[in-house]
């Protein structure tokens, strides 16, 4: 239980900054330059006024200095990441692979508050989560694991492509963004081939019933696919679901 909340301590610290990354980058603006401020009055936020959730909650969700309402999706990232993070130590323990999989968790959380806000997936982000998780593979699981991965990858972002295409034929627009497919080599290279398939199905069971509340009243509105297959991709990922399991189920 301590170490369950020392990594929810850490993940809620963390989903502070990717709010930052998230919500900076796909405008083109410097994660670092200017420090965090209010948005609407632009003063400088004190260390007091940047604790993770706590902060937020003794202000009442308003700035401290123009009583401006903050937006509550800043908090629930940092508490949604906070218990992944806490989630991810439950399911790998004090392992090496806990690095991978907070590391993979990390880019998610950043690929959920970009396309959830912009409709975007930096190429920046995955890439540089990319040369991590290949390096963190490579030297916790070895080359042959790192090679299996990328080949994984390769397949996924195959598949993926293809899938779009015939979404593309079958309602004659453009029915994926190119930050999806891209995610999909992420999901092969973390999670193996089949796996990163099946994110795919998991995300949309989960996103079906959302997207129909958000399309309510809202026919033309797009709706971002990313944060569902990242919610897919998690949950496969704490729970440890591999081709393995899934022969073995297959023959229960």
């Amino acid at each position: 239980m301590v170490y369950f909340v020392i990594f929810f301590i850490l993940g809620t610290i963390f989903g502070s900054f990717y709010n930052v990354v998230g919500l900076r980058l796909p405008q083109g603006e410097s994660i670092i330059s200017p420090p965090s401020h209010c948005p609407k009055c632009q003063t400088k936020l004190k260390a007091r006024e940047l604790i993770p959730i706590v902060s937020y909650l003794l202000q009442k969700g308003k700035c401290k200095h123009c009583h401006t309402k903050i937006s509550p999706v800043y908090m629930v990232f940092e508490l949604v990441t906070g218990l992944l993070f806490g989630l991810a130590y439950l399911s790998f323990g004090l392992s090496l692979n806990l690095i991978i999989a907070l590391t993979f968790i990390s880019m998610l959380i950043i690929v959920i508050i970009s396309d959830y806000k912009y409709m975007i997936i930096n190429d920046e982000v995955l890439i540089v989560f990319g040369i991590m998780l290949i390096l963190e593979i490579l030297y916790i699981n070895g080359p042959k694991a790192m090679v299996m991965g990328l080949i994984s990858g390769t397949f996924a972002f195959i598949t993926m492509y293809a899938i779009k295409l015939f979404g593309d034929f079958l309602f004659k627009r453009e029915s994926m963004g190119g930050g999806d497919i891209k995610l999909m080599f992420i999901f092969g290279l973390v999670l193996g081939y089949p796996i990163a398939i099946l994110s795919i199905f998991v995300g949309s069971l989960i996103g079906f019933p959302i997207s129909l509340i958000m399309l309510k009243g809202h026919k033309d509105h797009i709706i971002p696919f990313g944060p569902f297959l990242a919610a897919g991709a998690i949950l496969l990922l704490l729970l440890q679901i591999d081709f393995t399991y899934l022969l073995n189920l297959y023959n229960i």
